[in-house]
Order: C-alpha cells, then sequence, then structure tokens
C-alpha cells in the first residue's frame, strides 16, 4: 500500500498545530510522514466501505420508487422532493466513490499526501450529501405516508439527531481530550 512511500522519510509535522514532529492524536507513536499518511489512507478507506454501501444501497432504493404504483399519485411537492433526494444520493454516491477513482488515477505517482487529503474532503462532502439525502428520505417517507407538517417533523427530528451523532459528539469528545484541537467541520 506504499505505492509513494519511501522508508527512510523523516518525520515531519502534518496540519495539526506545531507540537513538534507528531501530531497531538498521535502521540506516543513514532511513525515518518509517508507511515503516516499510509495509515490515515488506511483508516480512510476502512471509513469509506461502510458509508460507500449506505449510500448506494439508499440511491438503489430511490431508483425504484418511480416504478411503485402509488408514485403517480404523489403531489407536485413530493415529486421535487424525490427528484431531489435522487440528486443528492446519487452525488453523495459519487463523492464517497470519488476517493477510489482517486487513488486510482494517482496511484505511484508520490501524491500521496494530495490524495489522502482530497480524499478525506471529498469523504467530509459525500457524508454531508449522504446526511442530507436521509433527512430528505425521513421528511419525503413521512410526508407521503402522513402529511407534509408530519414530514417537516420528522425532517427536522433526523436532521438534529445526525447534526448531533456526526457533529456535536465528536466535536465535543475532541474537545474535551487533552492536547486536542476539534477541526470544523
Amino acid at each position: 500500500m506504499r505505492d509513494d512511500a519511501t522508508a527512510g522519510d523523516a518525520p515531519a509535522p502534518d496540519d495539526t498545530p506545531d507540537d513538534g514532529p507528531w501530531a497531538p492524536d498521535d502521540a506516543g507513536r513514532r511513525e515518518t510522514v509517508a507511515e503516516r499518511l499510509d495509515r490515515n489512507w488506511n483508516e480512510l478507506l476502512q471509513e469509506l466501505r461502510v458509508t460507500q454501501t449506505g449510500a448506494q444501497v439508499l440511491t438503489g432504493f430511490l431508483l425504484t420508487v418511480p416504478f411503485q404504483q402509488r408514485f403517480g399519485r404523489l403531489d407536485d411537492l413530493e415529486v421535487v422532493t424525490y427528484l431531489v433526494l435522487v440528486a443528492l444520493s446519487t452525488t453523495a454516491t459519487g463523492l464517497l466513490v470519488a476517493p477510489v477513482s482517486l487513488h486510482r488515477y494517482l496511484f505511484r505517482r508520490r501524491l500521496k499526501r494530495e490524495t489522502v487529503v482530497l480524499g478525506h474532503r471529498l469523504a467530509r462532502l459525500g457524508l454531508l450529501a449522504l446526511g442530507l439525502t436521509i433527512v430528505g428520505c425521513v421528511f419525503f417517507l413521512f410526508d407521503v405516508v402522513v402529511s407534509v407538517a408530519a414530514g417537516a417533523v420528522a425532517g427536522g427530528v433526523a436532521l438534529c439527531g445526525l447534526i448531533g451523532l456526526w457533529v456535536v459528539l465528536p466535536w465535543s469528545v475532541a474537545r474535551r481530550s487533552p492536547g486536542s484541537t476539534p477541526a470544523p467541520f
């Protein structure tokens, strides 16, 4: 997996605050920049495996909705909501799969840092698109089954829940950790 790293790379600070050659979250680790990049890439790939599957299943489900008998009875708001959800889920899937394509294209070009940084950014954007898709699906489902008002409430609850779990919780843990600087979302 060390396609562009050499064993003799000297340790150097990464994008974290300057606390010497080792990042605060890597306390106690003695790894070169290349080793850290390899580890970061592998961790990102593990995270992407989970999110890619969820995004792909959600997109596949949305693509089958028009073939249901009840689809023809949707009102204008529901049709627009559905089309926005298809666009969002497709975007989420594209963003979450993009790091793989990026890696394939940049493989063996000695651009591991760029691959890791851009892969991280694409994954974050993909999570944002996936979160919006999930919230929109909750709204859509409650709107179709109950009412627009129920959809708005359920979508709002889903939005608050995802913000709490995906943003506030990690930020709060990082904030309480000694020597850690929480990254802005």
